[in-house]
């Protein structure tokens, strides 16, 4: 390639997933010749290659865990929490059967073994038509690699190991190789492959690392040195930016740390329309200490407590002074606010290690949620007794997840008063009055919103999780990620329904899920109605600009031109306008 090549700016398109720019020379991650060698063994070697199997899974086990509990401490339990499919790989019977039997019929070394059995039980898992068994497969392929790994000797592949600054380029990223990424070298990243709801995209913004996937040929296009510019606010990968391109990204950053610089300022001020109108701005967390970055947002208090971090990834089930002990130290942190606590959400894509729950071909249609609590009433009594004795400071709330009708919810009522009545025959204090909500993010439980409002003191929507029913859609997988839309007009549909339904009830209703935090949707959230957004605790300032920038008749009149409209994206487009002209800063 002439310098004359070298110096043309080139651009590759992909979707941005993690915001931020950056700039620098360009680390190539190849992927490396990992085929375990074969060789026969004598019958006498059986038991020794057994031996090697079983300490390199016990090693691979605990290099996860290790992991884990990092990405825990740093980020948050929900995003470490991606590991625990690798965890039950490592654990799965019927694949370490299977290279058992394979070891003692066909007797060769047992890397070459268990490397032939895993890609044989990914291979089959990633031809079903079947998303979840799909993202199984991957983890499997990650795991796999890490025990030939170990059994080999090898140190475990790792971008960690470049030690300068640089954006690190790839076919694609596993979660372990991103959550191994050294944050004060690793400038940005970009794959060929992946989505935004990609469990590495995840991983990315959870990093507060800019990213670009989706490039396609990318990492076959480019070499180790080259010079990039990385925008994961557009989806670029700038190759060779020419200096007009240099000044124009530097422009922007200029003019986005002073929206930083402003957005802070807001800190102690409310989320008020233009024309008076209150939205509260709440913030989700997942752990007790994340409640420091609440009190800093300037957020009114907490509208989703996850408890699943009591849960995940122990081998003991948490006791009910443990869980009290952590319920009341969070909800004394902000006394004068509310803390809604959500009741236990296992199942799906969240594993329990201490209860071994059951795999399930389609876990997100499964045995999760209050379906699991309803069948476990002792860990579900637990957990409300300990929510109970915590309520009597005054300011916690709690809410039921995943409830679809009436009757469930009746049953988790009935529960929680049978918790009360216990706590009341052994004179323990707790609030008599403390509200309770239910969440709205199954279809059946919106089209039934009118009868849950009965039962209930309020709504708090799920965003991710009603978008991703209603549409039929797995948001995690890339090949239909791009059907996963926020302002189908389904969506709005249901949001208004489960809006009106609550109003015409006198209770008040939140959104909790990632469109809370969407500012280009927040016109459309106020003009639906929604009472409470509650997002993650550093969108909190660029939410409360979006409110206070707004008027509701703008928001309404931006509802009833849509309310009729047949596409998404022509919904988008409007709300982005909206958004554009009220809060332009925000919308670079």
């Amino acid at each position: 390639m002439s310098d004359t090549q070298q110096r043309v700016e080139r651009r590759f398109h992909g979707v941005g997933v993690s915001p931020g720019i950056a700039r620098g020379t360009v680390f190539v991650l190849r992927p490396e010749d990992e085929e375990a060698p074969s060789r026969r063994i004598e019958d006498w070697e059986v038991p020794g290659e057994v031996a090697r199997f079983e300490a390199a899974l016990l090693q691979t086990r605990e290099q996860i865990v290790e992991m884990q509990n990092r990405i825990a401490g740093a980020i948050g339990a929900k995003d470490a929490s991606i590991f625990d499919a690798h965890l039950l790989v490592v654990e799965d019977r019927t694949l370490i059967d299977e290279v058992l039997r394979t070891l003692d019929r066909d007797q060769y070394n047992i890397e070459y073994i268990f490397q032939q059995v895993a890609n044989r039980y990914a291979k089959t898992l990633s031809e079903i038509d079947d998303p979840y068994l799909r993202e199984r497969a991957l983890d499997i392929n990650d795991v796999c690699r890490r025990v030939v790994r170990n059994l080999m000797g090898k140190d475990p592949r790792s971008a960690s190991q470049i030690d300068v600054p640089h954006i690190l380029v790839a076919h694609n990223l596993t979660p372990s190789d991103t959550a191994q990424l050294n944050r004060k070298l690793v400038l940005g990243f970009a794959t060929d492959v992946g989505s935004r709801t990609s469990h590495t995209a995840i991983m990315a913004r959870s990093l507060n690392i800019p990213a670009v996937v989706a490039l396609h040929n990318v990492s076959d296009s480019l070499l180790s040195g080259d010079h990039v510019l990385l925008d994961g606010y557009s989806g670029l990968l700038i190759v060779n930016p020419s200096d007009q391109t240099l000044w124009e990204y530097g422009e922007l950053e200029v003019k986005k740390t002073e929206v930083e610089d402003k957005l802070e300022a807001l800190r102690e001020t409310v989320s008020t329309t233009l024309d008076g109108r209150h939205i509260t701005l709440s913030a989700n967390i997942e752990l007790p200490s994340d409640i420091d970055l609440v009190k800093q947002s300037g957020a009114e208090g907490i509208g989703l407590y996850r408890t699943e971090f009591f849960y995940i990834n122990k081998n003991e089930l948490p006791n009910e002074e443990e869980q009290y002990e952590n319920y009341l130290a969070v909800a004394k942190e902000i006394p004068d606010q509310s803390v809604i606590i959500r009741t236990l959400d296992l199942g799906g894509d969240k594993f329990m290690s201490a209860l071994q729950l059951p795999s399930e071909l389609n876990p997100f249609l499964g045995w999760r949620a209050i379906r699991f609590c309803l069948e476990r009433v002792d860990v579900f009594k637990t957990q409300l007794r300990a929510i109970l004795r915590a309520s009597a400071l005054g300011n916690i709330r709690m809410m039921f997840p995943m409830i679809s009708g009436v009757d469930e919810l009746r049953r988790a009522n009935a529960v929680l008063e049978e918790c009360r009545q216990e706590l009341r025959e052994k004179g323990i204090p707790f609030n008599e009055h403390m509200e309770v909500g239910a969440m709205i993010e199954v279809p059946s439980a919106a089209l039934v919103a009118d009868l849950l409002a009965k039962e209930v003191d309020f709504f708090s929507i799920g965003t991710n999780d009603l978008i991703q029913y209603t549409i039929a859609v797995d948001r995690i997988n890339e090949r239909i990620a791009h059907l996963y839309e926020p302002t189908h007009p389904a969506i709005i549909r249901l949001i208004k329904m489960i809006v009106n339904a609550a109003h015409a009830h006198n209770l008040w209703v939140g959104v909790c899920g990632e469109m809370a935090g969407e500012i280009a949707l927040t016109p459309l959230l106020v003009g639906l109605g929604v009472d409470e957004l509650s997002t993650g605790a550093a969108l909190v300032p660029r939410v409360k600009r979006a409110v206070q920038s707004l008027d509701i008749g703008v928001c309404l009149q931006l509802v009833d031109e849509v309310k009729n409209m047949e596409s998404a994206e022509a919904i988008l487009e409007k709300c982005e306008a909206i958004a554009k002209a009220h809060y332009p800063e925000l919308m670079v």
